[in-house]
């Protein structure tokens, strides 16, 4: 099975949220899952700098453009198209391990894709201080 584990700085996930976890508030939940769709959806058409250039400023400080672009040919191609996308969990958190204090959700999404029927992908976003939720960290599984 392959990993994409681009969780920047070390970031690793325990299930969908550390300690840190709170219940997601109804708005928050709503726009960052709305935000995380239009990202990922920039990955399915192959528009991986537009991904890398899209996300949080922690993001692109933690990972260069070149290795994202680079990872996620990698991984994402050998999966074929993204098929179908169901939102499974979110969580909202102030704090994940290996990444600075700020406001969080962890969106655990089940995908299939045409070579690969059935996968689990992990995308952290963060509310930037313009009030923009960004990727902050993408992990498939």
């Amino acid at each position: 099975m392959k990993i994409l584990a681009l969780l920047a700085a070390g970031l690793l996930i325990g299930g969908i949220v550390g300690p840190g976890g709170v219940s997601v508030g109804p708005e928050a939940e709503k726009r960052a899952t709305g935000a995380a769709l239009i990202w990922l959806a920039l990955i399915d058409d192959g528009r991986y700098a537009q991904s890398w250039k899209d996300a949080s400023s922690y993001f692109r400080g933690a990972v260069t453009e070149t290795s994202w672009e680079a990872s996620l040919r990698g991984v994402r191609q050998p999966l074929g198209t993204m098929q179908s996308r169901t939102v499974r969990a979110t969580k909202e958190a102030t704090s994940l391990p290996g990444a600075p204090d700020g406001h969080y959700v962890v969106i655990e999404l089940q995908t299939s894709f045409s070579a690969k029927a059935s996968a689990i992908e992990t995308v952290m976003f963060t509310e930037e201080r313009d009030g923009t939720w960004r990727a902050a960290g993408y992990f498939i599984r």
